[in-house]
């Protein structure tokens, strides 16, 4: 196969946040009930919050990662990992307890 593919990675260690939260669960946290209505309903009185439909919603608390590229061969591809961790070895990236993650893999001509 005749191109190469650039391949995007971040280093990720075990203490790393990666939380995924629903807001209907959310919203059943007493303190967040009042600071929303400390926010928008101020010197209101008896408020409170009514969903109108089920939330199926969510959003994710996760670490703010660095994300790296490089680029290889397309004969390359059954190796990407190996190619990432040696990328990662040697710009001194990796640490004890860290790995790679691979972030996305484009096709470049």
């Amino acid at each position: 196969m005749n191109g190469n593919i650039e391949v995007t990675y971040k280093v990720v260690t075990q203490k790393d946040l990666n939380l995924s939260i629903k807001l209907e669960e959310l919203l059943k946290n007493e303190k967040i009930v009042k600071a929303i209505k400390n926010e928008f309903a101020k010197g209101y009185r008896n408020i409170d919050i009514k969903i109108d439909s089920e939330l199926n919603d969510s959003f994710k608390l996760e670490t703010i990662k660095e994300h790296y590229s490089f680029t290889v061969l397309k004969d390359d591809f059954a190796d990407i990992i190996t190619l990432v961790e040696e990328d990662a070895t040697n710009r001194k990236l990796l640490k004890k307890d860290c790995f790679v993650e691979l972030v996305d893999i484009k096709t470049v001509d």
